[in-house]
């Protein structure tokens, strides 16, 4: 193993010590009543059990009634809007007859909201979406809460639904659980036309229907968006951890592999429950070293920022302490392997066809950069995902890849790295520490230092852009009052096209924010995430217009240059009364619990860290042997 990627490991296994072997302790003991009591609806009271199959078709009734046979639950975020989840509507009748084949029966046990951060851009209800992984969470925990299953398949893509339901599982962390995959959508308009024609829409040039056909040709099928946003980040990591089928995440929908890929993983959720030879229970799956392999691929692939705080989430359901000082450390050992937009003009079928996963897997695997010797639900040991699935005379297979990328402008060795680090940064100092992605942004724009222009709603920077009062003058935009106590922090992926025209004008201008901005956001310099939040008296509420700003990027700073001794706080979040409308309002306690950015922003607290000091969200106590950086916000 490199040698930063194993310090970086041990650190992360002793900081969670007591809570790791809390969380195991106690999914061991429950996988221990699983293996002696057989499938798990064997031990229902009759009333129970009848309930639970009193809707089943015949032949499924007799086998639930039996007793006999695992019971396998399908957790679906099905729904018709979102193109990639669209393809789910008829997963559940593949997955029960695969199911069936291998000696199982499945159910659907539940379903899960999956709201669309592409829609929800820049309106009232992305304040709800970081709140919707905690919701998805706990729906995956009410669907499994029935005691009818032995292993599950969680259906999800994007954004917040893929941690959402993986937190959840965590949680019955005994049980098996395998992620099916939907696939990406073919091709589209190329990613530079989409991106032109908004920065023309942002300068007023093109109208609505010429922006509206060019969006449409992008998005426009179902299946993922191509881009490597969020959701292709999940599916890159999900596979890493071993959580999907070998070669299952780039997939297209509706073909002949991917129909394959599904029925096989019904199959394999019967083969991995505790009642057979091969039981690879979820929480054992997500230890410290696939939390590790997880980062890694999401630095070696420039990914999405948001999963700076879903895989700090992820950790914490798994016992484990995850911080943002590990990913920056890991960081300067993980080289950038690809250039997939907004990082690059390629998309997620490029990179498939490039090598895909199987080729950075194996290269990270053969330099030491990922651990190989973790349990996968295809097995034990990360080498099962050198193998590309392929039919052949209609079964099934899967061959090792053994050559490297088929197109080095996309995928490269790491012997011939892109960067020599990875793609996002951890930045800090007195306004606190936030993150940075780098990855997409040119090197002569990683460090600015100009006067601060501040903004408590995105929407009064996009009404000054549209006045001309941002025009030819270097800034850094500091909009604060978004973070997870605050309004939910949505992204702010709107204000990308407009801070991206002054650029290209040859202004100087960075991002500075207590809220997301999102996978997609490309090449304008930005320091996200910053916490501690102005909502909870972050520094970030007493900068003033006209305060110097420094982010150096590349150094990991970041630093206003003035003395706030003696502010008070300007501006404010909306109080409860004012946050109102699109069921915000439902959600008012979430402001009150949600944790810092830098805990994942999450109202949930470490697996087995119970502690007296530790209430949810807020009372998230500092891991032992968290860094200074962490303990003094």
């Amino acid at each position: 193993m490199h040698e930063i990627i194993q310090q970086v490991t041990d650190r992360i296994a002793e900081r969670s010590r007591a809570s790791r072997t809390a969380y195991l302790r106690r999914i061991e003991h429950d996988g221990e009543q699983a293996r002696a009591k057989g499938p798990a609806r064997a031990h229902l009271g009759c009333a129970n059990l009848a309930h639970g199959f009193a809707a089943a078709p015949e032949g499924d009734k007799l086998l639930l009634k039996s007793s006999a046979k695992p019971g396998v639950a399908i957790v679906t975020s099905y729904n018709d809007m979102l193109s990639a989840h669209q393809p789910y509507e008829t997963y559940p009748a593949e997955l029960k007859q695969a199911v069936r084949r291998a000696g199982g029966v499945a159910q659907v046990a539940g379903g899960v909201p999956a709201m669309c951060d592409g829609i929800t851009q820049g309106r009232a209800g992305m304040e709800l979406s970081l709140y919707s992984r905690d919701v998805i969470a706990m729906a995956t925990a009410i669907a499994l809460s029935h005691d009818m299953f032995d292993s599950a398949l969680l259906l999800g893509v994007c954004d917040k639904i893929v941690p959402g339901l993986l937190i959840g599982a965590l949680h019955f962390g005994h049980l098996p659980a395998i992620f099916v995959p939907a696939g990406p959508m073919t091709s589209g308009l190329p990613n530079k036309v989409k991106t032109r024609t908004r920065q023309l829409f942002a300068e007023g040039k093109v109208g609505r229907e010429e922006l509206l056909d060019a969006e449409s040709k992008s998005y426009h099928s179902p299946g993922t968006c191509t881009f490597y946003g969020t959701a292709n980040s999940n599916q890159v990591m999900v596979e890493v951890m071993g959580l999907h089928l070998p070669g299952a995440t780039f997939v297209n929908p509706h073909t002949e592999l991917r129909h394959a890929l599904t029925e096989a993983a019904g199959a394999r959720a019967v083969e991995i429950t505790a009642h057979g030879a091969e039981y690879a229970p979820v929480g054992r799956v997500v230890d410290e070293k696939a939390i590790v392999n997880a980062c890694v691929a999401l630095l070696a692939t420039g990914g999405s920022t948001n999963h700076t705080l879903h895989l700090v989430a992820i950790a914490a359901a798994a016992g484990i302490a995850l911080t943002w000082d590990d990913l920056a450390q890991l960081s300067k050992a993980v080289p950038s392997l690809t250039k997939i937009y907004p990082n690059g003009q390629a998309d997620v079928n490029h990179f498939r066809d490039a090598g895909g996963m199987q080729a950075l897997i194996g290269d990270l695997l053969d330099h030491g950069l990922l651990h190989g010797d973790v349990l996968t639900v295809a097995g034990q040991g990360l080498d099962h995902y050198r193998s590309e699935p392929a039919l052949k005379e209609g079964a099934l297979v899967w061959t090792e890849r053994t050559a490297g990328s088929a197109d080095t402008e996309v995928l490269r060795p790491v012997a011939e790295p892109f960067a020599a680090d990875g793609g996002i940064h951890m930045v800090d100092g007195n306004l606190g520490c936030a993150v940075s992605k780098v990855s997409a942004v040119k090197p002569e724009h990683l460090v600015i230092e100009a006067p601060a222009k501040v903004f408590d709603d995105q929407l009064d920077l996009l009404a000054a852009f549209e006045r001309g009062e941002l025009d030819g003058q270097d800034f850094v935009a500091v909009i604060r009052y978004q973070g997870p106590s605050a309004n939910g922090m949505p992204e702010l992926h709107k204000l990308t096209p407009p801070m991206a025209v002054l650029l290209d004008r040859g202004q100087r201008v960075a991002i500075v924010t207590d809220g997301r901005m999102s996978g997609a956001s490309g090449k304008v310099p930005a320091a996200i995430h910053l916490s501690p939040e102005a909502a909870d008296g972050g520094p970030i509420a007493l900068v003033r217009d006209g305060d110097v700003i420094r982010l150096d990027s590349a150094a990991g700073t970041l630093e206003v240059l003035a003395d706030l001794s003696g502010r008070e706080p300007e501006g404010r979040a909306l109080s409860d009364a004012e946050w109102v409308g699109t069921g915000r309002e439902l959600f008012a306690a979430f402001r009150r619990m949600a944790g810092p950015a830098e805990r994942g922003g999450s109202v949930f607290t470490v697996s087995g860290a119970e502690h007296p000091d530790h209430g949810p969200g807020r009372g998230f106590a500092a891991p032992a042997g968290a860094s200074h950086a962490e303990t003094t916000r």
